[in-house]
Formats: C-alpha cells, sequence, structure tokens
C-alpha cells in the first residue's frame, strides 16, 4: 500500500506504540482487501461488546498507550446500575462491565452505550468517509444516509478511530456501490414490522450482494429503514442497500445500478414473508415477558408503547431497550411514567445479547424484532416474534 509520510510514521511508531499497532492492522487489513492506500475518515463507531475478546483488545491498546484521533461512539453492554437493583449480577460479569467502561473511556471513545448512534448523536454527511461497526449501523450509514463505511468489526472500527484512516476499498469505492440484484417487492408492505421481515427474507434468495429494491412504499419511517438493514445484516451480510425513489444513490433503477443490468432479478411475495415469519418465531402460547429495543428504539417507537399501553396493565414485565438521550426524552414527555404504570419499564445503555438477562434465561418472551430472537438463542431465551401491536396484547394478556 501507498502510505503518506504522515501514515508512514504512525506504523514506524513516531506516535507511540499504540498508534504504530492500530496502523499496522489497518494495513495489513488494507493489503487483504487490495487497497491502494488510506483514506481519512471523519466518524467511527465501535460496536463493543463486553466481552474477554473484545476487552483484550481495547484494553491492550491502551496500555500501549492509544488515543482516539476521531473519538467513536461506541455500543451498548448493559447498564450495572439498573440491573443490580431488579436481579443478581455476578461479581466476574460486574468486573468485566466496570473494566469495559473504563478501557473505552480512557482510549478516548464518547460512552453513547447506543447501537443507533446513526439516529441522534453521529449522523454523517452524504459522502463522508467513515467507519462504522455495528449490524445496523452499516447499512443505515451506507442507503440511508449515502454516507460511506464497509462492514468493521470492533477492532478494526477502533483502529481506524486512533489512527484517523481506514484502507480505502470495498463500498468507500463508488464502483462498490452499485446495485447487484433487483429485488421486486410483490408484498404488501404497510408497517415497520413488514420491513423487518422483508429484511430476513431477501438473504434467503441472495446472499453477499446489494439489493435494489423496487414497489416499496416511497415514505418509510426511519425505524422502518432501520429494521430492514438490521435484519438484511442479521440473516446476511447485506451492508447497503437501494430503494428506488427513496434512498439518495437510488433516484432511478438505472443510478441504482450506475447503469448496468442486474446479475439477477428476485421476487418477494406475501408468501415469503409468511415463510420468513414461521422459520424465525417460536410458536404461541404462554409468555414470560416482551423486550424491545434491537436496535434501540426511537422515540416514536416508544411514544407508539405508551399509547397502546396506556391505562391498562401488563400480565408480564416488559422493558424497552433505548439510548440514555431517548429515555431522558421519554421521561420528559410522560411516557415513561405511562410504561412504568402500565408495569413496565425502559432500559438504556444496554444490549439484548447481554448476561444481565440471565434471569430470563429458560423462558419465553415476545418481541417484534427477529434479530433479538437470532442473538439470544445462544443465551436459551426464546421469542415468539410479531408486530408491537400484537405484542403489548400478547403482554397484557400472558400469551399469545
Amino acid at each position: 500500500m501507498f502510505l503518506t509520510q504522515e501514515e508512514q510514521k504512525m506504523l514506524d511508531g513516531k506516535y507511540g506504540k499504540g498508534t504504530q499497532l492500530a496502523m499496522k492492522i489497518q494495513v495489513a487489513l488494507g493489503e487483504v482487501f487490495n487497497a491502494e492506500r488510506m483514506a481519512p475518515v471523519s466518524r467511527t463507531h465501535v460496536a463493543l461488546s463486553n466481552q474477554e475478546a473484545d476487552l483484550w483488545f481495547v484494553e491492550k491498546m491502551v496500555d500501549a498507550g492509544a488515543k482516539c484521533k476521531v473519538s467513536p461512539t461506541v455500543n451498548p453492554g448493559f447498564n450495572l446500575e439498573y440491573f443490580q437493583c431488579i436481579t443478581t449480577i455476578s461479581k466476574e460479569d460486574e468486573e468485566m462491565i466496570k473494566r469495559t467502561r473504563q478501557a473505552y473511556k480512557e482510549v478516548g471513545a464518547t460512552l453513547t452505550f447506543d447501537c443507533t448512534p446513526y439516529l441522534e448523536k453521529n449522523i454523517p454527511r452524504f459522502g463522508e468517509i467513515t467507519a462504522y461497526s455495528e449490524s445496523s449501523a452499516t447499512p443505515f450509514i451506507n442507503s440511508v444516509y449515502g454516507a460511506r463505511t464497509n462492514r468493521e468489526s470492533a477492532q478494526s472500527a477502533l483502529c481506524a478511530a486512533i489512527t484517523g484512516r481506514t484502507p480505502l476499498y470495498g463500498f468507500l469505492l463508488d464502483e462498490n456501490r452499485a446495485g447487484q440484484v433487483l429485488v421486486d417487492v410483490q408484498a404488501n408492505i404497510k408497517n415497520d414490522f413488514d420491513y423487518q421481515l422483508l429484511g430476513y427474507a431477501v438473504p434467503k434468495k441472495l446472499k453477499f450482494k446489494t439489493p435494489v429494491f423496487v414497489n416499496l412504499p416511497t415514505d418509510p419511517s426511519p425505524a422502518a429503514l432501520m429494521n430492514l438493514g438490521a435484519q438484511l445484516n442479521t440473516a446476511g451480510n447485506v451492508p447497503m442497500y437501494h430503494i428506488v425513489g427513496v434512498t439518495p444513490e437510488a433516484p432511478t433503477v438505472e443510478a441504482a445500478f450506475m447503469g448496468k443490468d442486474p446479475e439477477r432479478v428476485i421476487t418477494i411475495t406475501k408468501q415469503d414473508l409468511e415463510a420468513v415469519h414461521d422459520e424465525i418465531t417460536d410458536p404461541g402460547g404462554p409468555i414470560d415477558f416482551a423486550l424491545f429495543g434491537c436496535p434501540h428504539f426511537n422515540i416514536d417507537q416508544v411514544a407508539q408503547v405508551a399509547r397502546l399501553v396506556e391505562g391498562r396493565k401488563l400480565k408480564v414485565q416488559l422493558w424497552i431497550m433505548t439510548s440514555s438521550l431517548t429515555k431522558e426524552l421519554a421521561k420528559r414527555m410522560g411516557y415513561l411514567e405511562t410504561i412504568q404504570q402500565a408495569g413496565g419499564d425502559i432500559v438504556d445503555d444496554t444490549c439484548m445479547d447481554q448476561p444481565c438477562w440471565e434471569f430470563l434465561y429458560g423462558k419465553k418472551g415476545v418481541t417484534d424484532s427477529p434479530k433479538c430472537a437470532y442473538y439470544t438463542k445462544r443465551r436459551n431465551m426464546q421469542f415468539v416474534i410479531r408486530k408491537i401491536e400484537e405484542c403489548i396484547d400478547a403482554a397484557m394478556r400472558g400469551e399469545i
């Protein structure tokens, strides 16, 4: 790879061992992907996991004296203080979350603890080169904003934050942002939940390809676009999509494909959505809890739940995971009080794939998120997957 004088100084250790190690990793990644050079990044996001390998890496960087040139926002672990009030957290898990917080603070991260920073704190402009990890973030950055990021790991995104550089390859290059497969949506997409199923169904018919959607509504909500990308990048490896007439790089079909013919044309029908729903959901029956916010709910989604539970009493416990900013806004607007009066709660700074939920292991919940159900299977949590209205009705009855 060609390196500028500044980049070569980083690689030679002129800015310390931490920066040297980060640049060494970035150069190695660049060589793997045949990048000719580096590109400066102006925004970064690190999908910290609060798990051993993640903590080992960031502590290694801290011990080597690394500091972030471009302060990254970070994913949630779990809200230790909240869960210590409602369950037992082991000493090992308490130590892990405290060390994770401290390490990312010392390396110079912005401690948002939110998996949707692209909605609130870390919003790029069109064409901006960034380095985001997080499976819902990369498709939103690329597709909805028209900014540019590859599907980074937590480690490569942290190296980009430390060096201020990322290898120039993949979705950072014009030619790699073209659509590859035309997706003709013949199903009637009516609500945000339908986008969840659509995102999970498409990778069943195409693998590792950039889809161009036609026949979708031209006024999707931010949550719909978030859901679509999150499920595309969970069920498959799809860090970018186009919706003709909606996303900025797809004003027309021809523009989305950059004048080329699609490699394939696939059709998604109502039957496809029903089939994928049947495949991924647990069967109905008694439920023990309701869990939402994977990805974190925005304030409009919180408001919807508040309206649905107002004046009613839940039969099972309900949690909504959000950013701390959204929880504060929900408190100001009365949504938090409404949800708590019904018997639910909002928890910030928390991911569902964390040991704080151990008291729910072996139990069955209800959620609107296939991603939530996918990641919690390894933690022995089962989910019935339904749209929000049906989830709330189930939580009121204790069964679905």
